[in-house]
């Protein structure tokens, strides 16, 4: 499942070589909610892997950005203690506006579905 999230970019990390197969790319947004007249602030990191890393390059410091990602969860294990961690996968980010448009994404609303069946025909398929 993929999810979206608008905020101002406040940390863009190096990438890290990790092992001989493995890179990632940390960044950090800030996403400010207004709930009656109070703000909350979170700062959310995300992950860049792979080829993806330089996905960030075009954006700086204090950019709106709008980050496409997945939540990947993992166990871990050492010395007989478990932990577990998630992981905030970014695989897209374009730059947004703070009202929540991506810039340059149509905004047009979609139309009204057109009905399945010919007007007039019976659209009841249930066999009961």
């Amino acid at each position: 499942m993929a999810f979206e999230l608008i905020g101002k970019i406040i940390v863009k990390g190096d990438t890290q070589q990790v092992s001989e197969k493995f890179k990632k790319r940390e960044f950090v947004i800030e996403k400010e909610d207004n709930n009656g007249g109070m703000v909350f602030v979170d700062t959310i990191k995300f992950q860049l892997t792979q080829d993806r890393c330089s996905v960030l390059d075009p954006f700086s410091l204090d950019d709106v950005v709008k980050v496409s990602f997945n939540i990947k969860g993992n166990k871990w294990e050492k010395e007989g203690r478990v932990n577990y961690f998630t992981n905030l996968d970014a695989w897209r980010i374009e730059g947004a506006t703070e009202g929540g448009a991506a810039d340059g994404v149509d905004q047009t609303p979609f139309p009204e579905a057109e009905p399945f069946a010919a007007e007039g025909e019976d659209t009841d398929d249930l066999p009961f």
